[in-house]
């Protein structure tokens, strides 16, 4: 396989840019460029194989097939009818063009996206007098098309399915935290992997698997079966093997405890069915308790939850959240407390300060991932020195 480097792009969700900039820094790839929604480094196939199976916190793994400036519409059908598009995939398989497309140029925003296949087609009819068929709803191969402007970038979608789709989950409730969130949010949260990690509104365990991955080192995408890169021309057997070959699949303990409970008998089966086929799954505690009667483990750690924003509840919601600030009060001392919800409103009466506020998207509602330092004394002690007290501009809240 050819191993020249390449631009390779993640993209991610609103919000998570930087954790996944610095997640591959972990990995080792130098000065990540962070764009919108998206990170871009520099690498070869291999690192494209690699990053699909052990990235966390990156929806699709792109790979730049071409970047150029076009004057109108011709000019983009032009340049692309220019591109041997035949090297990248065979005629027997599907593909499809999909993107974004932020241009003033064209009249309808679907229009690029049918030049430009219109271009990978008649490509094909000039090598082969015959073309491959286009197929919207599960195509072998895509093609990711951006337009900023005058500003093309044509990528392949070396992942197919997002990455998010890990393949461990066997069920899930109304609501599931989407898996690549729930990544972002436990390394937002600094949890150092060694340090007790709890969530006293687990749902279908979504958190505590995500934590459980990352302590045990296990990849991500370890059950996952096919990626769209096994389509392409270039695909090599051997080098995707070794891979995979080299990535932890069985160990005998955790570093640490995950703790999860729900009041839900219903919610705590799903998550001891989601844990259970995984290699880590029986070193989870699990049970059903309401955050109240949840008992805090020995020792610091995390929290990191994401409790009802009570779209359904009404007034009682506000009543639960204030309840929740006075069990994180009492019973969570020496923890870092978490709490990711869409409700400004009902956030206000955890009656505690937050010492971080981020913006995230959790689907389509916005929300807000609230950090509150839970101290063993008073925080007034906390950050009092002398007669003086200091506080953290971080701390002021409405």
């Amino acid at each position: 396989m050819d191993q020249k480097e390449i631009n390779i792009t993640l993209k991610t969700f609103y919000g998570f840019e930087q954790v996944l900039s610095d997640e591959l820094v972990e990995f080792g790839y130098e000065n990540p460029e962070i764009l919108n929604r998206a990170v871009r480094i520099k690498g070869t196939w291999k690192d494209v194989y690699f990053l699909n199976l052990n990235i966390r916190c990156a929806i699709t793994v792109l790979v730049e097939v071409n970047k150029f400036k076009i004057r109108d519409e011709d000019d983009l059908y032009n340049k692309c009818r220019k591109i041997d598009w035949t090297k990248y995939f065979s005629i027997d398989k599907t593909f499809a063009i999909k993107g974004a497309i932020f241009s003033d140029m064209f009249r309808h925003s679907q229009y690029p996206f049918l030049l430009v296949k219109d271009a990978v087609v008649d490509r094909f009819r000039d090598e082969f007098n015959d073309r491959p068929d286009v197929n919207v709803k599960s195509p072998q191969v895509v093609f990711d098309v951006y337009i900023n402007n005058k500003e093309v970038t044509i990528s392949l979608n070396s992942s197919g399915l997002p990455l998010f789709q890990r393949g461990y989950r066997e069920t899930a409730g109304l609501a599931p935290l989407n898996e690549v969130v729930a990544a972002g949010l436990i390394r937002m949260s600094g949890w150092d992997m060694k340090s007790t990690f709890v969530d006293p509104f687990c749902g279908s365990g979504t958190l505590l698997i995500e934590a459980g991955m990352m302590a045990a080192g296990i990849p991500p995408m370890i059950d996952r079966q096919h990626f769209a890169f096994k389509n392409f021309q270039n695909y090599n057997a051997e080098m995707w093997e070794e891979i995979q070959s080299a990535a932890p699949k069985r160990i005998t303990g955790l570093p640490c405890k995950i703790v999860g409970s729900d009041i839900s008998a219903e919610m705590v089966t799903k998550t001891r069915r989601n844990l259970r086929g995984l290699p880590f799954g029986r070193f989870v505690e699990t049970s059903v308790n309401s955050f109240e009667e949840t008992e805090k483990p020995e020792g610091n750690g995390v929290m990191v939850s994401n409790p009802p924003y009570g779209e359904r509840m009404g007034e009682e919601i506000e009543e639960m959240y204030e309840k929740l600030g006075d069990w994180m009060k009492t019973t969570m001392k020496g923890y870092d407390c978490w709490v990711l919800s869409s409700n400004l409103t009902a956030l206000k009466f955890l009656g505690l300060r937050p010492d971080k506020k981020v913006k995230v998207y959790n689907g389509d509602l916005e929300c807000s991932f609230r950090k509150f330092s839970v101290y063993e004394g008073s925080k007034r002690a906390k950050f009092q020195t002398g007669d003086k007290e200091v506080e953290s501009t971080e701390n002021k809240d409405s």
